[in-house]
C-alpha cells in the first residue's frame, strides 16, 4: 500500500468508529478483509488510527472540521500536526484521498486546539487532578509505552532482560515497581521470544504491578481475585509470593477463559470459582476489588473508549463500583484485607468510592494511592483496607 492509500484506509475506518464500531473490531474486520494488506501495512493503518483517536478532536479542529468530526477532516489535521504537506498526499489518484478542495486548502489551523477530552468530562478530571491535569492530557495523546511483568516465581529481572535480549527484545528495569520492565526495541517479536512463552515474562501495566506490590502478600493467605477477568493481578500476585492459596471469580465467568491456559504458562495454580462456589469458599484473608471502571487511566491504549463514556454511563459504573464493595467485603475474615483498585484517573471512582465505604464503619485504610501517567505507567488507583476484627 501506498502512504496515500494507508491513509485512505485510516479515513473510512475512523468514519467506522465515530459511528460507533469499537476500533479493535474495525481494524480487525478490515484486515481479515485485506489480505493485499502486508504486515507493515497493518502497523501503519493502525497507528494512524490510533494516533487520530488520541488526539481526535485537536486533529478534527486543525482539518477544518466545524462540527461533527469526519475521518478525512481527522486525517488531513493529523498532516498537518505532522507536518506533511496534505496535497502530496490527497491527491485523488487510485486509493488516495480525494484531492483537497480550494477551501480545504485554504483553511488556517486555529492557534488555541480543543483539549482532546469530551467537554462534558473536563470538569471531573480538573477535580480529580488538579495541577496534574494539562500533563495527563498531553500525555494521553501519546503512545503508552509496552511493560513486562517479570514472573519471580521463575526468573529475575536482570535474567530476564538478558533472555530477551537474544530473541531480539530489548528491556530495561522500570522503577515504578520492582518487578516491571519497559521494552525500548523488537516488542513486534516479544509473543515468539522463549521468556513469554514459557512464562518468565507476562504483559502488564507497570502502575498495576505497582498496585499488586501494595499488597500484604504472604505465605499461607487465602486470597481472593473477586473480578479477575483475565487474571493479570491474581498471576502478579502469585508470581510475587509463593505458598498462598488462590482463587479467582468474575461475574462474567468468560473473562477468565485465558487464566488455566496463562497460570500454567508461569506456574502458578489458581482455583476458579463459579457464584454458587463463591458462597460456599467461606472467607479470606485477602479479596482483590479490580473493579469495571471509565478505563480514564488507560485511555492512551483505548482511546476510542473517552468519545464512547457518557456522564450516564460513569454514573452508572459508579453505582457498579459500591455494589462490588458491598458484595466483597463479607468475603474478608475480620483483620482480612480488602483491596480496591480501578484503571481510574477520576475521584468519583477512587476516593470517593473508598470513603463512603469507610463511612460505613467497621473497616480502616491501610493505604491508597493514585499513579498518574508522569509516573511511568497508566493511570491506576489502589486502595488497602482492613477489616476491623
Amino acid at each position: 500500500m501506498t502512504p496515500a492509500a494507508r491513509v485512505e484506509t485510516a479515513i473510512g475506518l475512523i468514519d467506522r468508529i465515530l459511528g460507533g464500531t469499537p476500533a479493535e473490531q474495525a481494524l480487525t474486520q478490515w484486515a481479515r478483509a485485506s489480505r493485499y494488506a502486508g504486515s507493515g501495512d497493518r502497523a501503519a493503518v493502525r497507528d494512524h488510527v490510533y494516533d487520530a483517536l488520541r488526539s481526535l478532536r485537536s486533529f478534527a479542529a486543525m482539518g477544518g472540521a466545524g462540527g461533527a468530526p469526519g475521518g478525512r477532516q481527522v486525517m488531513l489535521g493529523a498532516l498537518r500536526a505532522s507536518g506533511i504537506d496534505p496535497d502530496a498526499i490527497f491527491t485523488g489518484a487510485a486509493h488516495a484521498p480525494a484531492a483537497l478542495s480550494g477551501e480545504e486548502r485554504a483553511f488556517v489551523p486555529p492557534v488555541d486546539l480543543p483539549p482532546d477530552m469530551p467537554d462534558w468530562l473536563l470538569p471531573d478530571l480538573c477535580a480529580s487532578l488538579g495541577a496534574a491535569l494539562p500533563d495527563v492530557l498531553s500525555r494521553q495523546r501519546q503512545r503508552a509505552p509496552v511493560f513486562l511483568r517479570v514472573n519471580l516465581a521463575r526468573t529475575t529481572p536482570v535474567a530476564a532482560i538478558a533472555a530477551l535480549a537474544e530473541a531480539g527484545v530489548v528491556a530495561e528495569p522500570e522503577p515504578l515497581a520492582d518487578t516491571a520492565l519497559r521494552i525500548s526495541l523488537g516488542a513486534s517479536k516479544l509473543r515468539m521470544a522463549a521468556p513469554y512463552l514459557d512464562g518468565r515474562v507476562e504483559l502488564q501495566d507497570a502502575a498495576s504491578q505497582a498496585a499488586v506490590a501494595m499488597l500484604p502478600l504472604a505465605r499461607g493467605l487465602r486470597v481472593l481475585d473477586y473480578c479477575a477477568g483475565g487474571g493479570g493481578k491474581v498471576l502478579a500476585m502469585a508470581g510475587r509470593q509463593a505458598g498462598m492459596e488462590l482463587f479467582a471469580h468474575d461475574a462474567a465467568p468468560e473473562r477468565m477463559r485465558d487464566l488455566p491456559d496463562r497460570a500454567r504458562r508461569a506456574g502458578a495454580r489458581v482455583r476458579q470459582l463459579s457464584g454458587a462456589e463463591l458462597a460456599r469458599a467461606g472467607s479470606f484473608d485477602l479479596v482483590l476489588a479490580d473493579v469495571p471502571c471509565s478505563g480514564s487511566g488507560t485511555w492512551r491504549r483505548t482511546p476510542d473508549a473517552k468519545w464512547r463514556l457518557t456522564r450516564e454511563g460513569l454514573d452508572s459504573l459508579c453505582v457498579l463500583q459500591s455494589q462490588i464493595l458491598t458484595k466483597a467485603a463479607p468475603l474478608v475474615r475480620p483483620g482480612g484485607v480488602l483491596a480496591y483498585m480501578t484503571c481510574s484517573l477520576l475521584r468519583a471512582e477512587n476516593g470517593d468510592q473508598v470513603d463512603a465505604f469507610l463511612g460505613r464503619g467497621d473497616w480502616s485504610e491501610m493505604t491508597r494511592r493514585q499513579f498518574l501517567p508522569a509516573d511511568g505507567g497508566d493511570g491506576f488507583f489502589c486502595a488497602v483496607l482492613t477489616r476491623d476484627s
